[in-house]
C-alpha cells in the first residue's frame, strides 16, 4: 500500500495525513452526532440500558460500513465532475478537501452542542457544492461545469423527500398498529409509555416481545446508518486520495487480471451493442459507425465525455486494454485517461438504459455492463473501509446524549410509547436501507426525527412546536450555511497558498 504514496513530496504527505485524520474525525463526529437516532427510542422506552444501547449501536454501525457497499460513497464522489478532480494539483486537492471537512465539522459540532438533530448529509453535500461553486467563481468557469448537476439534483431530492416519506410511513404504521392491536389488555400495552406501564403493572421495562421488536428495529437503524453515512466517509477519503495521490488511486492498482479482462470484455460488448443498434441510437451516440483503425491515445489532458463521440471513446479504450494485464503497466496519464473513458462509457450506457424505447431485456443487459465496467474504478481499499467503520463506531460510543434528549423528550408533548418507538425505528431502518441499496445518500437524523413526529401527531400525542421549529429551521439553513462556510474557507485558503 505504501508504495502508492512514494512519488509524493514530504510536505504533501504531511498534509495528506492531516486530511485523512480530518476525515476520520468528521466520521467520528457523525457517529456521536447521529448515534442518538438509533439509541434515543430504545433508551426512552426502557428496552435497553444506555450503555448496552450505545454499544449495540456502535457494533451495528461498524458492520453496516463493512457490508454496506460503495454506491452511496461514489454518489458523493460524483457530485463533483471528474475533470475538476483530475485537473487539480495536489495543493488544490488538499485545499478543496480541508475546506469541505472544516465546514462540515464546524456546522455539525455547533448543532450537536445545542442538541439540534441536524443532517450530516446536508452538511457534507452543501460543503461540496460550496467548494465547487467557489472554484468556478475563481476560475471563471460556468456553474454547469463546476457541478455534476443531474447527480446534485437527484441527491437533493432524496434529502428533501426522505423525511416526508418517513413522516408519512411512520404515521401510517402507528395508525395500522392502533387498528390491528386493539382488543386485549395484553396487546394494548404496546401503546403505553414506560411511566404508564409502571403505574399499571409496576414495571417500567416493556413486555418481552415488544422489547425484542424495539431492540431489533434499533439495531436495524444502526446498521442502516452505518451502511449509508459510513459510505459518505468512504467517499470523502476517496476524494482525498483522488485529488492528492491520483497516480496510486485513480484506478484500482490492485485489480486482478480477471477484473481487467472483465472490463475489456464489457468494452467489447458495449461496442457490439452500439454497432447493432446505432441507427436507433443516432440521437445519443451520433451516426458514426465503429472505426476500424486504431486511434492513438493522445492529448490525454483534454479528453471530455461526449456521447456523440462514443465510437472514438471505445477505440481509445480498446487500445488501452488490448494487451493490459495490470494497471501498473500504464503511465500515470494513461491511468487518468482510463478512468475518464470508463466513467464516460458507463454514463453513456446508463443514459441509453434509461431511454423509454429501450426494451426491458436490453435495460438489464446494459445496466449489467454499466456495473461491470466500473469494477476497477469505483472501489475502496479495505483499509479505508475498516478505518471509517472504526471511526464511526468509536464516535458512536461518545457524545450521544444531547441529541438523544431532544428526540426522546422534546419532540412529543408526552412520553414516547413502545409503539411509537418501534414505528419510528422500523420506518427509519427500512427507508435508509432502501436508500443505501439504490445509492442515494439520505439523512438518518431527518428521517428519524420526522418519523417520531409523524407517530406523535397520528397517535394524538402532539408535538412541541418550539422543537419542531428549531429542527425545521436547521433543516432549511444547513445546506446554504454549509455552502457559504466551505466556499468562504476555500476562497480564504487561496490567500495562504
Amino acid at each position: 500500500m505504501f508504495h502508492l504514496f512514494s512519488d509524493l513530496e514530504l510536505s504533501t504527505l504531511i498534509f495528506l495525513g492531516l486530511a485523512l485524520c480530518f476525515v476520520l474525525f468528521y466520521e467520528a463526529i457523525n457517529g456521536f452526532h447521529d448515534t442518538a437516532n438509533a439509541v434515543a427510542t430504545v433508551i426512552y422506552t426502557r428496552a435497553l440500558k444506555e450503555q448496552l444501547a450505545v454499544a449495540m449501536a456502535g457494533i451495528f454501525n461498524f458492520f453496516g460500513v463493512l457490508l454496506g457497499g460503495l454506491s452511496v460513497a461514489y454518489a458523493i464522489v460524483h457530485l463533483l465532475p471528474t475533470d475538476l478532480l483530475l485537473n487539480m494539483n495536489s495543493v488544490q486537492g488538499l485545499t478543496m478537501i480541508f475546506s469541505i471537512l472544516l465546514a462540515a465539522i464546524i456546522w455539525n459540532l455547533g448543532t450537536w452542542y445545542f442538541g439540534i438533530p441536524a443532517s450530516s448529509s446536508h452538511t457534507l453535500i452543501g460543503s461540496i457544492i460550496g467548494v465547487a461553486l467557489a472554484n468556478a467563481y475563481m476560475t471563471n468557469t460556468s456553474i454547469i461545469d463546476a457541478l455534476n448537476i443531474p447527480k446534485m439534483v437527484s441527491i437533493l431530492l432524496s434529502l428533501i423527500v426522505s423525511p416526508i416519506v418517513g413522516f408519512v410511513i411512520a404515521g401510517l404504521l402507528i395508525f395500522a398498529l392502533r387498528k390491528i392491536w386493539r382488543g386485549t389488555k395484553k396487546k394494548e400495552r404496546i401503546f403505553m409509555t414506560p411511566a404508564e406501564r409502571e403505574k399499571i403493572d409496576g414495571k417500567r421495562k416493556p413486555p418481552f416481545w415488544i422489547r425484542i421488536m424495539l431492540i431489533l428495529s434499533a439495531a436495524g437503524v444502526s446498521f442502516s446508518h452505518g451502511a449509508n453515512d459510513g459510505q459518505k466517509g468512504i467517499g470523502l477519503l476517496m476524494l482525498v486520495l483522488l485529488g492528492v495521490a491520483p497516480a496510486g488511486f485513480i484506478v484500482n492498482m490492485n485489480a486482478s487480471t480477471y477484473e481487467i479482462t472483465q472490463t475489456r470484455d464489457s468494452i467489447n460488448h458495449i461496442e457490439e451493442y452500439f454497432v447493432t443498434h446505432h441507427n436507433a441510437l443516432n440521437h445519443i451516440i451520433g451516426k458514426q459507425p465503429a472505426i476500424d483503425q486504431s486511434v492513438p491515445v493522445t492529448d490525454l489532458n483534454q479528453y471530455h465525455c461526449d456521447y456523440t463521440k462514443s465510437f472514438i471513446t471505445l477505440n481509445i479504450a480498446k487500445s488501452l486494454f488490448d494487451t493490459l494485464h495490470a494497471y501498473d503497466e500504464l503511465t500515470v496519464d494513461q491511468r487518468t485517461q482510463t478512468r475518464r473513458i470508463l466513467l464516460c462509457l458507463s454514463d453513456t450506457v446508463g443514459t441509453i438504459a434509461k431511454l423509454p424505447e429501450t426494451p426491458a431485456k436490453d435495460k438489464r443487459y446494459l445496466n449489467e455492463l454499466k456495473d461491470n465496467i466500473l469494477d476497477t474504478v469505483e472501489y475502496a481499499p479495505l483499509w479505508i473501509i475498516i478505518a471509517i467503520a472504526t471511526a464511526l463506531a468509536v464516535g458512536t460510543m461518545i457524545g450521544w446524549r444531547r441529541v438523544a434528549i431532544t428526540i426522546g423528550e422534546k419532540i412529543g408533548k408526552k412520553g414516547m410509547t413502545y409503539a411509537q418507538g418501534f414505528s419510528a425505528q422500523l420506518t427509519t431502518a427500512l427507508s435508509i436501507g432502501i436508500a443505501s441499496y439504490t445509492g442515494m445518500p439520505v439523512s438518518t437524523t431527518q428521517v428519524l426525527s420526522s418519523s417520531v413526529a409523524g407517530t406523535m401527531i397520528v397517535d394524538g400525542s402532539g408535538v412541541q412546536s418550539k422543537t419542531i421549529k428549531n429542527i425545521a429551521l436547521t433543516w432549511i439553513l444547513t445546506l446554504p450555511m454549509a455552502i457559504l462556510l466551505s466556499a468562504s474557507l476555500f476562497w480564504l485558503a487561496h490567500f495562504f497558498i
